[in-house]
């Protein structure tokens, strides 16, 4: 009786056990499981025996590792999206379809895929659905210059006199710098610092046998619109490079850099800016202390005053800072005055905004590179302040006779997409020429209309050539690398915090070329680039009888 007794107690624990065990397994960790003092969990501390008494010496308790493991959590292997190699124009259909439902959590899209070698419809889904485009706007700025100016058309920012010079070189009037909207005064084209094209423009004049001018320098910025930013542009982009205020005279994409360099032990620092410029003042409190630390802080206050405070070390090297100009006239203006002193070439005036005056004769000039190098550039690297000024000199004209204004542009670019390239009246609505603005609105159908009329123009190579490559150059460079994309698709990003965008051209496998459109605005755009690097080379593998 006794043995069945244990036996049966001994049954009832390893059955007990062995529930306690399965309701260890079945509970699952997470992170709202409470944990006792002492870093164990509760299910553990019920786990713990009381210590075993024992007579005579006491032993040594065991040491324990009160440390919390960490749970680990497997969370599920979302795969790579991955392209496909449709055969036929319903199997691309279907995969393309598929790809664009597969991933984007929220948010719209907007896609379009037109054969230009057979002009059929390939794919089609929110084509016409009216989108923010960010910088894919430049494939229309790019287009509306092109078709306007010509791409061997060139910008002339022009130095011109009011007055006569006598034979000692003196100037007796006013020396004009009459801006021409030209993106190029900039270190990208003319070698030698952010100050170059003003020096360059400097020398011609000194070359001209100007020695000194009695009068002011007069700036003239009157070929496009005074209004500095456009409407639509955040608040918070103000300072920011990428969204520089621009003029017919922009200097160095209207940045302007300060630099700060240690003086003598316990002194003020030295404090200059690149370019030098009369247009702006320097108010510097910047000690020079020992050791060779920075703490400066260099700011804008005003269109004109530029403020350094800080400590710089005496064993420090030059530091640089890079601001935004808030006025992009006087701030050329001055350069150019700053490089005629450079020169020798004094100047008694001032710097005053006016107009040229009529016959005024022409002292000498600075031409640009041909519009199809600057529109490249722009496409390539997506500079912003090109794109302002192309879709404002695109209005313009080759006349001059219409102000550069956005108004007037968005007017030229509606009246090309209506009555040349094919779009709807109401398929394209934008206040600026770069896709900075949130107002802009554009849909895939037009983006890919204007494709296929860029195709065919006869500033279709150029237009054609300045779209970064995928897996080879610029934006595009580390994007779809190592598929049938790579060194064949050219195209046009477009990136904010709520849009990703890609439109341009891929030849497909069986030789077609094809423009596509692609358009997301959302918050879910790591997911949405993944989506169209995929889709990209799916059109690049696609094939067809």
């Amino acid at each position: 009786m006794i043995r069945c007794i244990r036996w049966f107690a001994r049954s009832l624990a390893v059955k007990t056990c062995g529930l306690a065990l399965a309701a260890m397994v079945a509970v699952p960790s997470a992170p709202g499981i409470a944990r006792a003092a002492g870093g164990t969990s509760s299910m553990q501390q019920a786990r713990k025996r009381p210590p075993a008494r024992t007579s005579g010496k006491k032993k040594k308790p065991t040491k324990r590792n009160t440390r919390a493991t960490k749970a680990r959590v497997r969370t599920p292997v979302v795969p790579v999206l991955r392209y496909t190699t449709p055969r036929g124009a319903s199997a691309l259909e279907s995969d393309l379809g598929t790809l664009l439902g597969s991933r984007t959590r929220n948010g719209d899209w907007g896609a379009m895929v037109v054969s230009i070698t057979r002009g059929d419809t390939l794919f089609a889904q929110g084509a016409g659905a009216k989108l923010v485009p960010a910088s894919t706007m430049k494939l229309f700025t790019s287009a509306i210059a092109l078709e306007k100016l010509g791409p061997e058309h060139t910008f002339s920012t022009d130095v011109l006199r009011d007055g006569t010079v006598g034979p000692d070189g003196t100037l007796k009037g006013n020396l004009v710098l009459r801006g021409d909207g030209d993106p190029s005064l900039s270190p990208r084209f003319v070698r030698g610092g952010p100050g170059a094209s003003m020096a360059l423009l400097a020398q011609f004049v000194a070359g001209a046998g100007i020695k000194r001018v009695t009068g002011d320098i007069i700036a003239d910025a009157s070929g496009l619109e005074s209004r500095r930013i456009p409407e639509g542009w955040l608040s918070r982009y103000a300072g920011a490079g990428y969204a520089a205020p621009f003029s017919a005279l922009s200097l160095n994409e209207n940045i302007v850099i300060v630099g700060i360099a240690p003086g003598g032990s316990g002194g003020a620092a030295k404090v200059f800016l690149e370019p030098a410029t009369a247009g702006l003042t320097i108010t510097n409190t910047v000690r020079t202390v020992a050791g060779g630390g920075t703490r400066i802080s260099a700011r804008r206050i005003g269109d004109d005053r530029v403020v350094v405070s800080g400590t710089i070390g005496a064993r420090a090297g030059t530091a640089r800072y890079q601001l935004v100009v808030g006025d992009p006239v006087m701030f050329t203006a001055g350069a150019f005055k700053s490089a005629l002193e450079a020169q020798g070439i004094t100047v008694a005036g001032d710097i005053k905004v006016g107009r040229t005056p009529q016959n005024a004769p022409l002292v000498t000039s600075l031409p640009s590179p041909p519009l199809a190098r600057l529109v490249s550039v722009m496409n390539r690297e997506s500079i912003n302040i090109f794109a302002e000024l192309l879709f404002r000199n695109a209005a313009r004209g080759l006349d001059h006779k219409t102000v550069g204004s956005a108004e007037n542009a968005a007017q030229t670019l509606q009246q090309f997409l209506t009555k040349e390239v094919g779009a709807s009246p109401d398929a394209v609505s934008v206040t600026d020429g770069s896709g900075l603005s949130v107002l802009d609105r554009v849909t895939p159908r037009a983006l890919v209309q204007l494709l296929g009329h860029a195709h065919h123009a006869p500033w279709g190579s150029a237009f054609h050539a300045s779209l970064p490559v995928a897996g080879e150059s610029e934006l595009l460079r580390n994007r779809m690398r190592a598929t049938p994309a790579q060194g064949n698709l050219h195209a046009k990003t477009g990136t904010t915090n709520d849009v990703i965008g890609l439109s341009g051209y891929v030849t497909a496998e069986n030789g077609e070329i094809l423009a596509f459109a692609f358009l997301y605005n959302g918050r879910d755009r790591w997911h949405a680039r993944e989506t169209i690097d995929a889709m990209g080379p799916t059109l690049a593998a696609f094939s067809r009888d």
